[in-house]
């Protein structure tokens, strides 16, 4: 944990100092060695938090990215249990910041007792099994709706993107395995990249299913200034990503009151005074 109570007020872990658990009140101690994360440590107990992981320094990278009084924040579920969140804004969005595995079961019951929640998962780990595709149009412009495209595969001509068009093919929509006439993504870049809103097909070689299972968006941070949003693309909901500079991710958590919301409108950046 970054904060235990001091005195009833919360504090950080700095050496030497014991503290309280702001949750169950239990003794804790700060655990400040010099190759660990600061942070504090229930003395003789488990953590009260079920859902607690060690954090990591990416982990900890997160969390300074908000104010203190955003971060830890505590909620008691019906049945008594205590769970932290890693993140509630002041406008109710709820971030949990994940680098461990985690199981189906326990996402599920995260996203249903958080509700308004956004994931933010290390994707360093998995990262050389993760391949960036091609671009694709913004899915509500009119000349990508008569596209249909094709899911990317390792070593094949669909790395490059390949689709082809209802206009051209109208009875395939309604009989599955018919012919129809294939286009490359080389024939229509320009138009692409002239409609191209953040959209992009990727190829996961290893994929964490229950990422791709989620019921509440799923950010994947690879370490730069992007994050990429798992999604499904258009009418045949084709797996793809969507491009989020981090800064507007930052903004928008900020700023909006559904956790859908995020990325979805554009806000002009403030101008110093």
């Amino acid at each position: 944990m970054e904060f235990a109570l001091i005195d009833g007020v919360r504090a950080k872990a700095q050496p030497g100092l014991k503290g309280h658990c702001p949750d169950c009140g239990a003794g804790m101690v700060a655990k400040c060695g010099p190759r660990v994360i600061h942070h504090w440590a229930h003395a003789g107990r488990k953590n009260c938090d079920p859902w607690w992981e060690n954090e990591t320094e990416w982990h900890r990278e997160w969390k300074a990215y908000f104010p203190d009084e955003c971060r830890e924040v505590s909620h008691t579920a019906p049945d008594g249990e205590i769970h932290r969140s890693d993140i509630k804004t002041p406008t109710g969005i709820y971030i949990e910041i994940q680098h461990s595995a985690m199981t189906d079961e326990e996402r599920l019951s995260r996203e249903a007792f958080y509700g308004n929640l956004v994931w933010v998962v290390d994707a360093k780990p998995f990262a050389r099994s993760f391949e960036f595709c091609h671009f694709l149009p913004d899915p509500g412009a009119s000349f990508a709706q008569d596209l249909v495209w094709y899911p990317a595969r390792r070593g094949s001509p669909m790395d490059f993107g390949a689709f082809w068009r209802r206009s051209e093919n109208p009875d395939a929509d309604s009989q599955p395995g018919s012919l129809v006439l294939i286009h490359s993504y080389q024939r229509l870049k320009d138009e692409v990249l002239k409609n191209w809103r953040g959209h992009q097909q990727y190829f996961w070689s290893r994929p964490r299913k229950t990422w791709l299972d989620a019921t509440c968006p799923v950010y994947l941070d690879f370490g730069d200034e992007w994050l990429f949003r798992l999604e499904k693309y258009g009418s045949s909901l084709l797996p793809c990503i969507y491009r989020i500079a981090k800064k507007k991710f930052l903004h928008d958590v900020m700023t909006e009151t559904a956790a859908t919301d995020i990325a979805s409108r554009f806000y002009p950046v403030p101008t110093s005074v």
